[in-house]
């Protein structure tokens, strides 16, 4: 993924990026901003691992993570949605997972939900399996696949 690209096109397009990451604990907006100038564009990253974090910092509503648990499409989307709401950021992409070990039956390891969120757009969101790739290689999987969520939505 070339991230100074995304950046650029980014920038190209006067759009600020948020993050809402849960199990990745920031590693996309470390990607962002790994590259020098990208505080034109990276406007801030929710690092909401538990989910009082997410509902605190994101608005995410208990009742749906009551009803759908904090690995979910529903949560993923008021993730983003939140980054969006309470941020300056335009684009904003969020992930909630479970990197491992471990899992269960109904949310096995490497699962991961993704958010897509654009300013005046409905949000999209996605489910990914990258299998039981043991933690660090789903967390570097998830890491990528939201960074090229992000390239994808610049065009």
């Amino acid at each position: 993924m070339d991230v100074a690209a995304l950046l650029k096109k980014a920038k190209t397009h006067g759009l600020m990026i948020a993050t809402a990451e849960s199990c990745t604990g920031g590693m996309v907006v470390a990607a962002l901003t790994d590259v020098p100038g990208s505080s034109a564009v990276v406007e801030r990253g929710f690092v909401t691992y538990s989910n009082m974090a997410k509902m605190q910092m994101l608005g995410v509503r208990s009742v749906t993570l009551d009803a759908h648990g904090a690995v979910s499409e529903e949560v993923a989307r008021e993730m983003a949605d939140g980054a969006i709401a309470r941020s300056d950021a335009a684009l904003a992409v969020s992930i909630t997972g479970i990197a491992g070990p471990g899992g269960s039956e109904f949310k096995p390891e490497g699962r991961v939900c993704f958010g897509l969120a654009l300013r005046g757009q409905d949000t999209v969101t996605e489910t990914v399996e990258f299998g039981a790739l043991g933690r660090d290689a789903v967390r570097c999987a998830a890491r990528d696949h939201a960074l090229a969520l992000l390239a994808q939505a610049l065009g």
